[in-house]
């Protein structure tokens, strides 16, 4: 698939993710109902209706390609997956339930176990992020495609997100080794889209969590000129036993 080709595939879903994102919200302000699934994380027909909305434009673009989705059985059985959707469409079902800001919607569309289009929009927060190749990453600011290549850090220092304040002393290590100065807790793939943006520098993670919560946002950051690995900086790659994501480092382009 070339350049063309997936630009034109990016580009023809953003209005569907914008109608998404509307649905997430409205649902949200009418009352979610919630249930709690088998792995004792939540659910609410918010997450439902906006799936239901993003596999119906995706299938209907690309009939030929699976789709892999968190709320949905279709295909995570599956262990020989090169070329696949993944799509998380709501990260941050917590926040999303409690009326917080950071959840998101995601998808990516994984070309030889490699993140080639990331989609993420941020609905409570009006954020639109989307890429589709290296120097191919963009923020829709205003109905303006902003090139995030070209955006300048506009503060002193390197700074971390993190999912939590009580960082374990192996992420701190990291952290200390890149001059870390300061980080601040945040949910969701936002994290990958505001180093792409370069609002903040890094994230690091131990374990956790599934592809579809990162490889949208992978595609994101790596096509912005930031670098996604491991804890021994290998590549990351999609299409693992049961969806499983190693140790995470997320760099921006200013600290590589």
């Amino acid at each position: 698939m070339n350049l063309e080709e997936k630009k034109k595939i990016t580009l023809s879903l953003i209005e569907t993710f914008n109608k998404a994102s509307q649905v997430a919200l409205d649902l949200r302000g009418a009352g979610l109902k919630k249930e709690i699934k088998s792995d004792n994380t939540p659910v609410s027909n918010g997450d439902i209706e906006v799936n239901k909305i993003l596999t119906s434009k995706i299938q209907e673009i690309t009939p030929n390609i699976p789709i892999v989705s968190e709320e949905s059985t279709n295909h995570k059985m599956d262990n020989d997956l090169n070329t696949f959707w993944l799509i998380d469409p709501i990260d941050g079902t917590k926040d999303y339930i409690n009326n917080r800001d950071e959840f998101t919607l995601n998808a990516a569309l994984i070309l030889d176990k490699k993140p080639a289009i990331g989609i993420i929009t941020v609905p409570a927060k009006k954020r639109v992020f989307y890429s589709y190749g290296l120097s191919h990453s963009y923020e829709l600011i205003n109905n303006q495609e902003i090139s995030l290549m070209n955006k300048e850090k506009n503060y002193v220092g390197h700074t971390a997100v993190s999912y939590s304040n009580d960082l374990k002393p192996e992420i701190l290590e990291i952290h200390k080794k890149y001059k870390i100065s300061s980080f601040q807790k945040m949910k969701s793939s936002l994290k990958f889209c505001v180093i792409a943006a370069g609002e903040f520098d890094m994230y690091v993670a131990e374990p956790r969590a599934c592809e579809w919560d990162i490889a949208a946002g992978h595609a994101i950051l790596e096509h912005s000129g930031g670098k996604v690995t491991d804890f021994n900086y290998n590549e990351i790659l999609y299409g693992k036993t049961e969806f499983k994501n190693p140790s995470l480092i997320l760099k921006s382009k200013n600290i590589l």
